[in-house]
């Protein structure tokens, strides 16, 4: 998944037309960010750095020491392997300066995890991916950890991508699955599989993911912050499978739509 999203940034690169000269070691060093973000706590390998980039080792190896001593790199003890350091991850935490929606959502999302009891997050879209800008615990004692603030996904993959494509006009949802296929591939879904939970998404009025992004769990979404036919941002809870068993998603999905309602009314405050 790292190299797709690495090749990607590379093509959108040279289509810009972007010359070596000033601009490339910073270029090169949020590549090598976007590259490692993706590989979450696991890391990345120098081979694998080099292999996802399509730098060589060398000049890998010196824009991975040029962040490390930053303290935006960090290399694990004992594995030797390249993670985003702790630095970046908790600006990821901190609520984005300028965010209506976020301040909006907070106290409401306080609410509906303490109603609900399972992990609940908020999620917006950004072009073809969505990433995860809030998540809540719930008080029952297994609690599914699928994503970490700042994670993004591609849109089509997961229960909160799937309820935004819902969202949009079935010509602009299939254009954005498209665009997103090589993502797709990475997670074991086609363009076909992709369509076929939008539409089913669409006629339920909510996204359910039967087999979510961790195995044994599921996940159920639904859309927020409306304007001109598209939905911005989605609600999704998820839980072990047991516990979002079809009848009991469907009643979480009509109180995170209640949910999603109010913090569009406090976004028009």
């Amino acid at each position: 998944m790292a190299r797709a999203y690495a090749e990607d940034w590379l093509e959108a690169a040279a289509q810009a037309g972007r010359t070596p000269e000033g601009t490339q070691s910073i270029h090169r060093a949020f590549l090598l960010l976007r590259v490692l973000a993706a590989s979450g706590d696991t890391g990345l390998g120098l081979t694998e750095v080099s292999r996802a980039t399509a730098l060589t080792r060398p000049t890998a190896h010196r824009v991975l020491s040029a962040l490390m001593a930053e303290g935006v790199v960090e290399q694990k003890s004992r594995t030797r392997r390249y993670v985003v350091g702790k630095h970046v991850q908790l600006a990821g935490l901190s609520p984005p300066l300028g965010s209506p929606l976020l301040s909006a959502a907070i106290p409401h999302l306080n609410e509906a995890v303490e109603e609900i009891g399972d992990t609940l997050f908020l999620t917006v879209r950004t072009g073809l991916e969505t990433v995860c800008v809030a998540r809540r615990l719930g008080s029952y004692p297994i609690q599914v950890l699928s994503l970490d603030v700042g994670v993004r996904r591609p849109l089509g993959v997961s229960s909160s991508g799937i309820a935004i494509l819902a969202s949009l006009r079935p010509d602009a949802a299939r254009d954005l699955i498209v665009q997103n296929e090589r993502h797709l591939r990475s997670y074991d879904m086609t363009v076909e599989d992709s369509l076929a939970a939008v539409a089913e998404a669409r006629a339920a009025g909510y996204a359910l993911r039967e087999k979510g992004l961790v195995r044994g769990t599921r996940a159920v979404s639904v859309t927020l912050g409306h304007r001109n036919g598209e939905a911005p941002a989605a609600l999704t809870v998820a839980a072990i499978a047991r516990r979002l068993q079809p009848h009991r998603a469907a009643a979480i999905a009509e109180r995170l739509k209640t949910y999603g309602a109010r913090i569009e009314q406090s976004l028009q405050k």
